[in-house]
């Protein structure tokens, strides 16, 4: 038994860890739907599978509360799943391996899965709650939010009857959430001959592993590393000065995770090999230096590899290395209104080039949606002048803050009464799946909120323990002071 099962409050923490023993990375979620089927039936509560593969709970008012506003309860039951270079966990089988830490919750070697299971969780303490007084309450969790909010997007109108939505999706306790970026996914794709490599030429297979990764919307402005664009410098000097030639390439694999590790494997005339070492080893010593404060286990090294029988062509290899160098990555502009908050960003995620055919994969962001076809424009335009075909997908919008927001208010005002102290607004670059809500139901009153946690989409993901109890409380409190409808 997981010794996070004793913390407080344990009506969401054993839930969270019965939630760890589900495999449930994103694209294989037929077992975590089992199992909140399962719960609910368990706990006496209807519950149904949608045609956009979420889960609906219901749970009838509290007697004497049938007057009062529906309350949807919101979260996504799947997780991104990242593992460190030397772990063999298989996310489709294994369960997430947690430990305490001081004041956090952290996974062996794997992302925690706390975004969004600690949501999850807590809409199971309230389904299984018998001492809490509520209105009608529904939860709805949806099916793969980490890879394009598939469920939220093939939600249908009608399946839904509350009157207020409390995403359990945000990550900073204490700030509610009322506003947040539009995405879309921008895919470029090559198919390419191979020609076989020189026969004299020898080859490196190189790594650029250890930096921070993150989440590509929370974490974009913290000026982290991204793998593929580090990678790419080297490269393209190696290329240039070196004579090497490009065999393959593999960075990143989530779209929405900064990546953290890209290979490449380089041929070169063997006279070159110590040449392009200590180039490595230059660049290693850069990034290190460039990323001081922000990165800490900055590893870059080459082993010697048989050489592959074939190679990109000189002049595919030079467009696709010249579309990544020039690729926008990170932060292109703050929102003038808050000038603390990213408005517009892109990350450039996933890379493959290998066996003729080369894939490179970006997630946009941005609070507007003309800035989002600006970038999406941008990195189109960069991609085709380098021959690539370009395809965009899972394009949502930004979800427009209201301030005046019933929901918002009541919650701030059982946060003061709770905390004594006031609750901060906030409109965040991440994603939600708010927006894509409030667009098949316009008359619902939306607020985001959560306990902390930190990381998210990493292997140092983690969860603030001291905050988990002051979020039920509020969860609970709120739940009971929903007013008449």
């Amino acid at each position: 038994m997981s010794e996070i099962r004793n913390l407080n409050p344990e009506c969401i923490w054993k839930n969270f860890d019965a939630l760890t023993q589900v495999p449930r990375p994103s694209g294989h979620l037929e077992k975590v739907q089992q199992f909140l089927l399962d719960f609910a039936a368990r706990v006496g509560v209807e519950a149904f599978k949608d045609d956009a593969e979420n889960i609906v709970m219901r749970k009838p008012a509290t007697p004497g509360m049938e007057n009062r506003k529906a309350v949807v309860l919101q979260a996504h039951m799947d997780m991104v799943p990242q593992k460190t270079p030397d772990s063999n966990h298989n996310f489709e089988t294994d369960p997430i391996q947690t430990y305490i830490d001081g004041d956090w919750v952290r996974a062996r070697n794997t992302t925690l899965g706390a975004d969004n299971g600690i949501g999850v969780a807590a809409i199971m303490a309230v389904m299984e709650a018998k001492d809490i007084k509520h209105g009608p309450i529904e939860a709805l969790i949806t099916a793969d939010e980490e890879t394009g909010m598939f469920g939220a997007n093939a939600l249908k109108s009608g399946i839904l009857h509350g009157d207020i939505l409390l995403n359990l999706d945000s990550e900073t306790w204490g700030k509610f959430v009322i506003g947040s970026a539009g995405g879309i996914d921008i895919t470029a794709t090559l198919d390419y001959k191979e020609e076989e490599t020189d026969p004299e030429d020898v080859a490196l297979h190189f790594t650029l592993q250890g930096l921070k990764g993150g989440h590509s919307g929370l974490e974009i402005n913290e000026g982290r590393g991204n793998a593929n664009k580090l990678m790419a410098r080297f490269v393209y000097d190696a290329i240039q000065n070196c004579e090497a030639r490009l065999a393959s390439w593999q960075g990143g694999n989530m779209r929405n995770a900064i990546p953290f590790k890209a290979e490449t494997v380089l041929t070169m005339p063997k006279e070159n090999v110590e040449a392009v070492r200590e180039m490595m080893e230059a660049y290693k010593a850069d990034f290190i230096d460039e990323f001081k404060g922000i990165e800490e286990g900055i590893e870059f090294f080459a082993e010697e590899v048989p050489a592959p029988k074939a190679i990109v062509p000189e002049e595919i290899q030079d467009n696709l290395i010249g579309a990544i160098i020039s690729c926008h990555n990170g932060v292109l502009r703050m929102i003038p209104a808050y000038p603390h908050v990213v408005e517009t960003s892109s990350n450039l995620a996933i890379i493959n080039i290998a066996e003729g055919k080369a894939s490179i994969k970006i997630l946009a962001r941005s609070a507007r949606e003309d800035m989002k076809e600006y970038i999406t424009t941008t990195l189109t335009a960069g991609f085709n002048m380098a021959g690539m075909k370009v395809e965009t997908s899972g394009s949502y919008v930004g979800w427009d803050p209201n301030p005046d927001s019933e929901a918002l208010h009541l919650l701030l005002k059982v946060y003061k009464d709770l905390f004594d102290e006031d609750g901060i607004i906030q409109v965040d670059h991440a994603g939600l799946e708010c927006s894509i809500i409030l667009s098949k139901y316009p008359g619902m009153d939306v607020v985001s909120l959560g306990p902390t946690m930190k990381s998210p989409h990493t292997t140092i993901e983690r969860a603030y323990i001291p905050t988990v109890e002051p979020f039920w409380q509020l969860l609970k409190k709120t739940l009971e002071v929903i007013p008449v409808k």
